[in-house]
């Protein structure tokens, strides 16, 4: 009953203007002969209804069906529609001629009634639906006097785009543009004028009465972004910018949608675009693991795989809120997708070997890691577990198993290693590629990237806490820089070298330039409508157990080549003996098991002869943090 009562309702206002546009095509037929016959001194008679006004009505009524006429709004008429009713006027005239030609070879209807009548009838059709969308506009407009006034920065296509929406949700009125392009100056946009460039924001927003500003300038670099952001940080009003299209495409965010500005906006970032053919020529229609699959990496990784054409994805998390989490989110955006939940920790043989036979993936990505260096300087035995032992069990069951691909996420602390978690990550590394023989049977793939804007346990959280508790924001240091990249990018760069990866190989990302953290806290302050050291102090605490100053990408010794994409570089992979590392691994298994953190830190030293630990000694005594002299690294090289 509900359904046919939505039915009607829907059907009457066409059926409203459908007998709107008869009555018109009958009044402008009516019109046509009264004004052919207006000169004469004798005119005939002209009959208000008669067998050719019938087949006017329905030769014209069909092609306005046939051409889809009802299927628009009056509210949103526009020229398109008025080049629609045109072209229906021609072909209706055609439809008239043929039914008229049939019933009386014309009888005694003038030319010149035809000549005129397609151009008449575009005006008789055409005017009611712009006068109707011209009073509905004022209508708004008068209503929407009262919603709060915004500026919006960049009179472009994204700016246009912008009035109109703005329009139609009626929440904010747009009552200026601001432009640097001089030749726009004094010209209007959708009836919005331009009032002046950038620079005059403050005063031209005193002026306007504005309450906000938006940037609708989604394809800036991230130089110009700072600038933009200092001018609308001048005015002292609250700003948001339009999202860009890739985030559009990627369903992270609704065209008209405001957001806040991003830290990943000021940091220099430029938008990546994978081969997006070769991911879905791997991925689809084929089945993956993920471990880790609730974290930042694995559920990204969970959601670009099943974006790009993977049909099953199996869940391995040890954290049960987390695979909740993003089970859920995967079954809401991808209603047809097969998930596979497995609760369990990747380091039990017994549940990656049921995780194994549950799923028969093609490609396993091993996101699952602890990765907070400080941390993991106290814990020795838990990092070695899961990020060493663990892996280990994970690619050794991919291996009897039979699964094509393998790809570890690494870290580029994994590159010189001066603390726990990046020796444990290298000897990881060089776990897979110790089970990478004669590149047969699976191909092991090791991905290192940097730190990952907004992940968890990152700094950009953080920060943004401390910000909203007023302060102070901690730096370690003033001239400490990292490496940054967004999830998103980084999980599409995983897949790009994954799908074109050869046996036992390492892919390095090219992060871009280092971002010192210092600058980071200030933009993050600044975004949050504060002025660094006068709103929100920073304090700088000193490095911590195992951080040092700058990080690196690429090892001495591994000879890296551009590959097919220009933002991953693959490494040349040292040698490793095979032996060694299973010797390594029999080692700390029994280490592992006794809780032996001085065996361990021995076996790792050894293990990954370039892990120099950095000391720290007023502060590992004060911690009793586990870390090991430079000399004895040495001695047992």
């Amino acid at each position: 009953m509900v359904a046919w009562r939505d039915r009607i309702a829907g059907t009457f206002p066409r059926l409203m203007v459908a007998g709107h546009d008869l009555l018109m095509v009958w009044l402008c037929w009516q019109l046509l002969h009264r004004l052919r016959y207006a000169m004469v001194p004798d005119p005939p008679s002209f009959p208000l209804w008669s067998n050719e006004i019938a087949i006017v009505l329905l030769g014209q009524g069909l092609v306005f069906w046939w051409m889809g006429l009802y299927r628009g709004l009056w509210r949103f008429a526009s020229l398109p529609d008025l080049w629609n009713i045109l072209k229906a006027s021609a072909l209706g005239l055609l439809a008239v001629i043929v039914g008229l030609f049939f019933y009386n070879r014309f009888g005694s209807v003038p030319r010149a009634v035809l000549a005129f009548y397609p151009f008449a009838l575009v005006g008789f059709l055409g005017l009611p639906r712009l006068v109707y969308r011209a009073w509905k506009d004022s209508q708004e407009n008068r209503s929407r006097q009262s919603g709060s006034r915004v500026l919006i920065l960049g009179a472009g296509r994204a700016g246009e785009a912008m009035v109109r929406e703005l329009r139609r949700t009626g929440i904010y009125y747009p009552v200026g543009f601001l432009d640097d392009a001089s030749r726009l100056h004094g010209s209007k946009l959708q009836g919005v004028p331009v009032l002046g460039p950038l620079e005059n924001a403050a005063s031209i927003a005193r002026e306007t009465a504005a309450k906000m500003l938006v940037i609708a300038m989604p394809s800036l670099d991230a130089p110009t972004m700072q600038r933009v952001v200092a001018i609308c940080e001048s005015t002292s009003l609250p700003f948001r910018m339009v999202p860009r299209l890739v985030n559009v495409l990627e369903g992270q965010s609704m065209p008209g949608d405001l957001k806040e500005v991003a830290i990943e906006d000021l940091l220099g970032r430029k938008s990546v675009t994978p081969d997006w053919k070769l991911i879905r020529g791997w991925l689809g229609a084929r089945t993956v693991l993920v471990t880790g699959a609730g974290g930042s990496i694995g559920s990204e990784l969970c959601r670009q795989c099943a974006r790009h054409g993977a049909q099953r994805i199996a869940l391995l998390e040890i954290d049960e809120l987390a695979l909740i989490t993003i089970q859920a989110d995967l079954q809401r955006a991808f209603p047809d997708l097969e998930i596979i939940p497995v609760l369990g920790n990747c380091g039990d043989p017994a549940v990656v070997n049921y995780a194994l036979r549950l799923a028969e993936p093609d490609a396993v990505f091993h996101a699952a890691a602890y990765k907070q260096v400080p941390l993991l300087e106290q814990h020795l035995r838990e990092a070695v577990g899961n990020n060493v032992l663990a892996t280990e069990t994970v690619a050794r069951a991919c291996r009897d198993s039979g699964v094509a691909t393998f790809v570890l996420i690494s870290t580029d602390k994994a590159v010189d290693p001066v603390n726990v978690l990046g020796a444990s990550k290298r000897l990881a590394e060089m776990v897979c590629q110790a089970m990478d023989v004669g590149g047969i049977g699976t191909r092991y793939v090791t991905v290192r990237f940097g730190n990952v804007l907004d992940s968890a346990g990152s700094v950009v959280p953080l920060f943004r806490e401390q910000i909203r508790k007023g302060g102070p924001v901690t730096v370690t240091d003033p001239e400490v820089t990292r490496y940054f990249m967004t999830i998103p990018e980084a999980c599409q760069l995983i897949l790009q070298a994954a799908a074109s990866a050869a046996h036992a190989s390492i892919y390095t990302l090219d992060m871009g330039e280092p971002v010192p953290i210092r600058l980071l806290a200030e933009q993050m302050i600044r975004l949050a409508g504060k002025t660094p050291g006068r709103d929100i102090a920073i304090v700088y605490t000193g490095l911590r157990p195992g951080e040092k100053l700058h990080e690196n990408l690429f090892h001495a010794d591994e000879n890296y080549r551009p590959t097919s994409h220009s933002k991953i570089m693959q490494a040349e992979a040292r040698e490793v003996a095979p032996e060694f590392i299973e010797l390594a691994l029999q080692r700390l298994r029994s280490a592992f098991g006794r809780y032996d953190t001085n065996e361990l830190g021995e076996i790792l030293r050894v293990a990954v002869p370039e892990f120099t630990p950095l000391v720290q000694e007023q502060e590992a005594s004060a911690a009793n943090i586990v870390a090991f002299p430079a000399r004895e690294a040495n001695r047992h090289r």
